[in-house]
C-alpha cells in the first residue's frame, strides 16, 4: 500500500491490539492479493530505529507470515518501540498469530474511499 487514502481506509476495518504492534485489517472483498502497509511513528525513535523496525517487519512477512495473510485484505501494521529489541522468532510468531485471526466475516466489505479508483 502506498497512498494515504488506502491507509485511512484500513482504519475502518478490524483492529487487533498487541504488546509490540497493532494491526488494522480491511476486507476489500475483491479476492485480490493481500496488501501490507507499515507505520512507524516518530514517537518510536529516530530515523535509524524506525527504518530498522520497518526492515524487520518486512522480513518477517517475507519469510514466514505471508501465508497467514487472507486474500482480499489490506493490512496496516503500526509498530511500537518494543519491537526494536524483540527476538526475530518472537516477532514472527506474534505477527503470524495476529494475521491468522483476520478472516472474512461474510458482511459486505467497506468501500474504498472515493477518488482512489
Amino acid at each position: 500500500m502506498t497512498s494515504r487514502a488506502e491507509f485511512l481506509a484500513a482504519r475502518r476495518g478490524r483492529r487487533l491490539n498487541g504488546p509490540f504492534f497493532f494491526i488494522e485489517a480491511l476486507d476489500r472483498a475483491d479476492g485480490g492479493v493481500a496488501r501490507l502497509g507499515l507505520t512507524v511513528t516518530r514517537k518510536v525513535g529516530n530515523a535509524v530505529e524506525r527504518n530498522r523496525i520497518r526492515r524487520r517487519l518486512r522480513e518477517a512477512v517475507r519469510v514466514t507470515c505471508r501465508a497467514d495473510m487472507t486474500p482480499g485484505f489490506d493490512y496496516v501494521v503500526v509498530a511500537r518501540r518494543e519491537l526494536l529489541n524483540l527476538p526475530f522468532d518472537t516477532l514472527t510468531v506474534e505477527l503470524s498469530r495476529r494475521l491468522a485471526k483476520v478472516k472474512p466475516t461474510g458482511r459486505p466489505a467497506a468501500r474504498p474511499p472515493s477518488g482512489t479508483e
